[in-house]
């Protein structure tokens, strides 16, 4: 299981780490070693940046659109939560009306 804390890293740090891979020559392993960093997420933010520059496997999202995702479908949520409750608004101002 994972740890409850989990370190957060800024832009600039990612982007200077990916910027150590690229032009070490190293494995991205040896990288984080080296960075005190999970191999698991150096290798996550190459990748990324790899879609970003748009070097990315097909269909791979970059981070602008990945974000873009996540406000739509926060957006889709609220909007079937308002559907539901004037649903049931709807619901009981037409059995008060039968009154």
């Amino acid at each position: 299981m994972g740890s409850k804390y989990t370190k957060r890293y800024s832009a600039e740090y990612r982007r200077d780490a990916i910027a150590l891979v690229r032009s070490s020559g190293r494995t991205v392993t040896e990288v984080a070693r080296e960075l005190g960093v999970s191999p698991e997420s150096l290798r996550n933010w190459v990748r990324r940046g790899q879609a970003d520059r748009g070097e990315g496997a097909p269909g791979e999202l970059t981070s602008a659109e990945r974000e873009e995702l996540k406000r739509l479908r926060r957006q889709n949520r609220e909007q079937q939560q308002t559907i539901e409750i004037l649903k049931k608004a709807t619901a009981f101002f037409v059995k008060e009306n039968d009154r």
